[in-house]
């Protein structure tokens, strides 16, 4: 056997596969959703897969990789926005919707920039609480359902009463025997309306706090109104109430005495500063003006304030210190009359990335009321075979409001696919407002019903101007 004259190849370099998914997974996950797009879509699935590719870094070089910012330009309905929430649905990352033109300046009336990672915060928190209280919904039904066997069967009553199907047993062995037999019924509902006395926590009435304006609580995260709530004395007291009422009070109690919140805090935070994703809609509303005097508070000042977050800073919450290092800020705008050049230079350098989105035509619109899991003819016939209506769409009637969607586009106000919604509701009104009536028939929308339906709007351009 004769060894071959080419040279070895290299062998494979070995490395660790990163969790999550691909660039290309996530761009198929994303066109499940929406349609077209595909530049925005694989920038962002690059920014998503470049966070996940940091964290299989070692510490001192994680601290290093700060990510890469977008910015998303086009008009509205386009799916800027769509994009951003589905994206932060991948990662199960917490994330936030804002508008930069409800900001201002920093020692104005209005809401400071700051307010988002606080809000970010707290959506995170909230929803790492009902994610450890739902791991151990088990166990808090168990301990409940203990508690509710305890009014019902209390240890007194077989010692005095003999509940023992036989003789011969021990009063532990009555207890136990009943306590199961009540247990079935429990379960089975037999006795949601016995009457129990359970010990509840007696909740502080509803504290009305007024916060005078300018002391910069708001600014320091700090909400007053739980404050005064956690100082006030909780009582424990009896009330009388059915079974089926005591349970879910008893059930909450169990669930808050499982859950840890100081650990639930500790990985709410850290998924904010590793993971979380702020989308920052109408940036371009923000930029500043080419002339006038005067401070421009909601324009050039926000962009100012927003800088040291987007750079990287430290914003004080009710939770603790958050670190905006690398949370990755996703930024939109039409940008009518203006372009991303008008932001401040600073800004601009922190959002490298920038994608374009087209505008949607016909065959787009078509594609958007046939492809998607969740398309909106899907929706429709879902609510309305709720009433016994089968909906029916054709392929020349969704062809049909495709082309009226893309015609009142162009003579009118651009606002992309939200124009089928303006659409399919004046389309399938009657249908809609006669369901009740109509349990057990077929509608089927064709290219002729929905001109029969459409037509006369769609011509008459200052009555489609405000119908559609």
């Amino acid at each position: 056997m004769t060894q071959s004259s080419n040279p070895a190849a290299p062998p494979l370099l070995s490395v660790p596969a990163i969790p999550g998914l691909t660039p290309k997974q996530i761009v198929e996950e994303l066109d499940k959703y929406i349609i077209g797009q595909d530049e925005a879509k694989k920038a962002v699935a690059i920014a998503l897969r470049n966070r996940a590719r940091r964290r299989m870094l070692d510490p001192v070089m994680q601290e290093e990789v700060y990510p890469k910012n977008i910015i998303m330009i086009g008009p509205t309905g386009v799916g800027k926005t769509e994009i951003a929430r589905r994206l932060a649905k991948l990662e199960d990352a917490p994330f936030i919707k804002v508008e930069a033109s409800k900001f201002t300046e920093v020692g104005y009336v209005g809401r400071d920039v700051e307010s988002m990672i606080r809000d970010l915060t707290e959506i995170a928190v909230t929803r790492e609480r009902a994610r450890k209280t739902e791991e151990c919904r088990e166990a808090a039904e168990r301990a409940a359902e203990e508690r509710l066997l305890d009014l019902l069967v209390p240890p007194n009553l077989v010692r005095s009463t003999d509940l023992s199907p036989e003789g011969g047993m021990t009063p532990q062995e009555r207890l136990h025997a009943t306590r199961e037999r009540f247990r079935q019924m429990l379960r089975e509902g037999a006795l949601d309306d016995r009457m129990v006395e359970p010990e509840i926590t007696e909740r502080a009435a509803n504290v009305m706090v007024g916060v005078p304006a300018g002391t910069g609580l708001e600014e320091m995260g700090i909400d007053l109104k739980d404050m005064i709530e956690k100082m006030m004395p909780t009582k424990r007291k009896r009330k009388k109430m059915k079974v089926a009422e005591a349970r879910p009070h008893l059930l909450q109690e169990e669930a808050e005495r499982l859950v840890d919140m100081d650990q639930i805090v500790k990985d709410a935070l850290q998924k904010v500063e590793q993971t979380g994703i702020v989308f920052l809609d109408e940036i371009d509303k923000i930029v500043g003006r080419e002339s006038g005097s005067g401070p421009d508070v909601s324009r050039s000042g926000v962009q100012r304030d927003i800088l040291p977050l987007v750079e990287g800073s430290t914003v004080f919450t009710k939770y603790g210190m958050v670190k905006t290092d690398h949370i990755l800020f996703i930024a939109a705008g039409a940008f009518h009359g203006s372009s991303p050049a008008d932001l401040i230079p600073e800004l601009q350098g922190r959002f490298p990335i920038r994608v374009e989105l087209d505008d949607l035509d016909e065959e787009d619109f078509k594609r958007i009321l046939s492809e998607p899991q969740n398309s909106l003819p899907r929706q429709y016939a879902a609510l309305l075979k709720t009433e016994g209506v089968t909906l029916e769409f054709t392929e020349d009637g969704i062809a049909e409001m495709a082309r009226m969607a893309a015609y009142i586009n162009s003579e009118t106000e651009n606002i992309g696919a939200r124009r089928l919604h303006t659409i399919m509701e004046s389309l399938l009104e009657e249908v809609s407002f006669n369901a009740p009536d109509l349990a057990g028939t077929r509608v089927v929308i064709d290219a002729q019903y929905v001109k029969d339906r459409l037509s006369g709007i769609v011509e008459d351009t200052d009555l489609s101007r405000y119908i559609l």
